[in-house]
């Protein structure tokens, strides 16, 4: 957290449109600084003086899938950290195709999704399977399941060369040999448009700000938003409101949360 005030990294997000302003809002919070661009004409560009790259597969388009492995190449490249959402994989076969594309062309850093997303990325599910850009509920990370979704993470980690972050009630993150297993969060912030995608800015900024460990950066990031969605949903309940006044509170938090307050409130094990 510290790295991330002291760098401020400028973040390139080539993200979708039903989250953009929250994305670049949640990337200030977090203490990053937003650039968004995702015409060719200058996403090399604009990659070129990032400190860090977020690629989201929520609103796809003709245009927006070359920006994307143009961008991601450039940041290759120039060895920047690079955090790919799968939003939706799984749902569609452009969606499919595009994130199978994207991994075998770029090299990402973190790759974050919900469980059924990361099964698509895993190849364990096919296109038309998904239930849009929400987790099947048979595909939910739960107790029950906990270990042969950790163990998954890590194989699938070993296999991309990426940090992967299974996130939803319970959150893994996971590298190669190591695993974090996080229970910050609350249920509500399925109810807010944009949560995971607003995740992965801040995963992209605290990766950009530390990146020679981009595990417990990627960690940490997952660990500050759901504890973040916890304070909100406390203060929006005391306040009176529901989850449109717990949206607000959500960057509010972001942008008021100390390493004192992480540290004390975070709900993390070694898996």
């Amino acid at each position: 957290m510290e790295q991330v005030a002291a760098r401020r990294p400028l973040v390139h997000c080539i993200t979708n449109y039903v989250t953009v302003g929250d994305v670049a809002n949640m990337v200030l919070a977090c203490g990053g600084s937003p650039i968004m661009a995702d015409d060719p004409a200058e996403v090399e560009e604009i990659t070129a003086i990032c400190d860090g790259l977020a690629l989201n597969t929520g609103t796809l388009n003709a245009r927006t899938i070359p920006s994307m492995l143009a961008a991601g190449r450039t940041a290759n490249r120039l060895g920047r950290p690079v955090v790919l959402d799968p939003v939706g994989a799984g749902a569609s076969r452009l969606r499919t195709e595009t994130v199978r594309q994207l991994l075998e062309q770029v090299r990402f850093t973190v790759i974050r999704g919900n469980s059924s997303e990361m099964r698509v990325v895993a190849q364990q599910q096919p296109a038309g399977a998904s239930r849009g850009v929400d987790a099947g509920a048979g595909d939910a990370t739960s107790e029950q399941n906990l270990d042969q979704v950790v163990r998954g993470a890590k194989e699938l980690a070993g296999r991309t060369g990426a940090v992967v972050a299974v996130t939803g009630a319970i959150d893994v993150v996971a590298g190669p040999q190591r695993a974090y297993i996080i229970r910050n969060g609350h249920p509500m912030m399925e109810r807010i448009t944009g949560t995971g995608c607003m995740l992965t800015g801040v995963v992209a900024a605290w990766c950009a700000a530390n990146p020679q460990d981009p595990l417990r950066a990627a960690a940490a990031a997952v660990c500050a938003m759901g504890l973040c969605g916890q304070l909100a949903w406390e203060q929006a309940q005391r306040e009176g409101g529901g989850v449109g006044l717990m949206r607000i509170h959500l960057a509010d938090w972001m942008g008021k949360l100390t390493s004192a307050k992480l540290e004390e409130g975070r709900q993390v094990e070694l898996g």
